[in-house]
Formats: C-alpha cells, sequence, structure tokens
C-alpha cells in the first residue's frame, strides 16, 4: 500500500480566505498570493492525497485571535475538522467552553513568533484549559522551552508541540532546548508534531539535518505520541514546498507500516477525540464545496 492510499490525519494546516473572512489589523504577518488556501482547496488537496481528517491551526498570521475563519471550517468540514484556537491570555472561562464546543481542542502558544516573555501571563490560561480538558498547542523554537517549561508543569495540562521543537540543526541532540522536550516524553501527557522541517532544517528538502531530530522525538515518545502535520499552505517558505514530497518523506522516516499507521491515524484519532471507526472515503471535492 502506498502511502498515498493509508489512512491519515493532518494534524497541522492553515487556511485563509480573507475574500470571505477579512484579515485582522493586529496580525504581525499577512499572508499573499500562494501563501493563501481556502477551506475549498484544503479539501481538494486532501481529496487528492488521501488525507481523511485534519487539525486546522488558527494562524496568527493573517487572523490572530480572529477565529470565524476556522470556526467556519470546522463547522462544514462534516465532523472531520478539528481545531486549535489563538486567543487572549486573560480570555473568560465561558469563551473557551465555547470554542470547546465548536470542535476546537485547545489553544496556540506560539513563542517562536510572541516570545516566551508573553506567557507569563498566561498561568490561569494553562490552569483553564487542564481543567477543560484541552491542549496548549506549543510552537518554539531553539531553547525557548526551557523557559516555557514552569509555566506548563505548574498547570499540569496536556501539551502538543509544533514541528519538532524547532531544534537547530548544528546544535545536536543534546541542546537544551531540545533536550527537554526529550525528557517531556517521560510525562505522557506531551505529544510531538512531526512536522514543519523546513521552519527549523538548514537544506533543501528532503531536509536530512532535521532526520536525527524525527528520530530522536519517535524513539524518545513512540508512534503513540507523534503525529504528522504538513503545515500547508507554507508561509514563508523558503523555497517551493509540495504536498506530495512530504508525503513520501514521512514514509521514509517512519518505514514500518506499523507504527506509520499508529502515528498518522490512530493516535491523532485518540488524542484529539475524532471517532474512529474504519477510515471514511477521503474528502473530495464534493465537500469542499462553499456553502
Amino acid at each position: 500500500m502506498s502511502i498515498f492510499d493509508e489512512p491519515k490525519i493532518d494534524c497541522h494546516n492553515h487556511v485563509f480566505d480573507p475574500a470571505r473572512f477579512e484579515f485582522s489589523p493586529k496580525a504581525a504577518y499577512f499572508p499573499v498570493g500562494a501563501e493563501m488556501g481556502t477551506r475549498s482547496q484544503l479539501t481538494a488537496l486532501f481529496g487528492a492525497y488521501g488525507v481523511q481528517r485534519a487539525l486546522v491551526i488558527q494562524p496568527n498570521s493573517g487572523y490572530a485571535d480572529d477565529n470565524r475563519c476556522l470556526i467556519d471550517v470546522l463547522a462544514k468540514g462534516e465532523g472531520r475538522f478539528k481545531g486549535m484556537a489563538v486567543v487572549a491570555n486573560d480570555v473568560s472561562r465561558r469563551e473557551l467552553e465555547r470554542l470547546r464546543a465548536l470542535r476546537i481542542g485547545g489553544v496556540t502558544f506560539n513563542a517562536a513568533l510572541l516570545g516566551t516573555e508573553y506567557y507569563t501571563s498566561a498561568a490561569r490560561l494553562l490552569k483553564e484549559l487542564a481543567d477543560l480538558g484541552m491542549f496548549a498547542d506549543l510552537q518554539v523554537q531553539a531553547n525557548q522551552l526551557v523557559d516555557m517549561l514552569p509555566l506548563l508543569d505548574a498547570a499540569d495540562v496536556r501539551v502538543v508541540v509544533d514541528h519538532c521543537g524547532r531544534p537547530r540543526p548544528g546544535a545536536g541532540l543534546d541542546q537544551p532546548g531540545f533536550a527537554a522536550l526529550l525528557r517531556l516524553a517521560a510525562t505522557g501527557r506531551v505529544f510531538v508534531k512531526i512536522s514543519g522541517y523546513a521552519k527549523f532544517s538548514a537544506q533543501s528538502y528532503p531536509y536530512r539535518d532535521a532526520w536525527p531530530y524525527v528520530q530522536a522525538l519517535i524513539q524518545a515518545f513512540g508512534a503513540d505520541h507523534c503525529v504528522w502535520g504538513s503545515d500547508w499552505p507554507f508561509l514563508r517558505a523558503p523555497e517551493r514546498i509540495d504536498y506530495g514530497p512530504l508525503l513520501k518523506l514521512i514514509e521514509h522516516l517512519v518505514p514500518d507500516p506499523s507504527d506509520r499507521s499508529e502515528l498518522l491515524w490512530h493516535t491523532p484519532n485518540r488524542v484529539f477525540g475524532f471517532a474512529d471507526p474504519p477510515p471514511p472515503p477521503p474528502l473530495g471535492t464534493q465537500q469542499a464545496a462553499d456553502r
């Protein structure tokens, strides 16, 4: 069976549709051209590559904490989409409960973009997420995780770490941030997205300098605590990225079909609360039509 035929869930992707949902003036970056991707384009892409479900991530770029576009995607996804929202640190519990009811499973903490100091006031938010059974979807780079650990530990919140923790490829597996990430495997409440290689690799596809970090994460966390994501539509990519080669790369990095099935399908179904019957047909263009 080809990777294109295997059941899979894409756990990191974004939707940008400024024609229907205008960008927020608070956003730090505004996607243009091929960086944008609508719901219909995303579902057509998934139909072409046999992706049955997706965890859609609210982007700081374009929309900041205006989650309307994300909520629209989830509402029209026929149960196949869940999401992660962007909220202010002082968001109310009532708003978190509202978002949870709309198929949003957690909140993003983008320290890689906003810095770790931005989240020093987020202790209450993290505790609310833990209490509600929601995730902190954390994006850090280099050694930022070291600064974030006291907050995460105090809240005892479930965490999913984006893009392999974005280590510095030349700094080795024992660099403080990545070593801290590996140690978190022992907690059982931390999960890692095998995604976003272009955000930390210093090389072109197939990002060979990222492979040791991917392999170390899978070995430490196991396929039952790792998920895969594409990062489509590839904002600020240093060069062209295509979906098919990314799928072939995860087929190479996780060559055992049983491990790959766990990482691509069973783990995200269990962790993010999708129902897990036999795989449904891939998302196609009929579901993609905007209503």
